[in-house]
């Protein structure tokens, strides 16, 4: 092996080195970005949910003005949400099912 085939192969290493090393500072650009991010929207999520909790106690106080109970509202509307989350995790999973079967259908005929 010739020294220019060693030079060769060293400035292909070095060019490789190099183009791997921009793109770890670009990956690491990115990666701080996110975290940046993920912090603002942790800031957020926490501001909202404290503004909740006040719209919560400030509706609960205007109910119990007009003599409503507050707490059994919030349950029905929780058990209603419920409900309705149920209904539509059963209709997924009859639509999966569906696809399913027409797939398993398909593969008999095409047999």
């Amino acid at each position: 092996m010739g020294l220019g085939s060693t030079a060769k192969k060293i400035q292909s290493l070095s060019e490789r080195a190099e183009a791997m090393y921009k793109q770890v500072q670009q990956l690491q650009k990115r990666i701080i970005s996110l975290e940046e991010e993920m912090d603002e929207t942790h800031d957020t999520v926490n501001r909202m949910d404290h503004q909740m909790t006040e719209q919560r106690a400030l509706l609960l106080a205007i109910a119990d003005e007009h003599d409503l109970d507050g707490e059994q509202i919030l349950a029905d509307a929780a058990i209603d949400e419920a409900e309705l989350e149920a209904e539509e995790s059963d209709a997924a999973v009859d639509e999966t099912t569906d696809e399913s079967a027409d797939a398993d259908a398909s593969d008999a005929t095409a047999k």
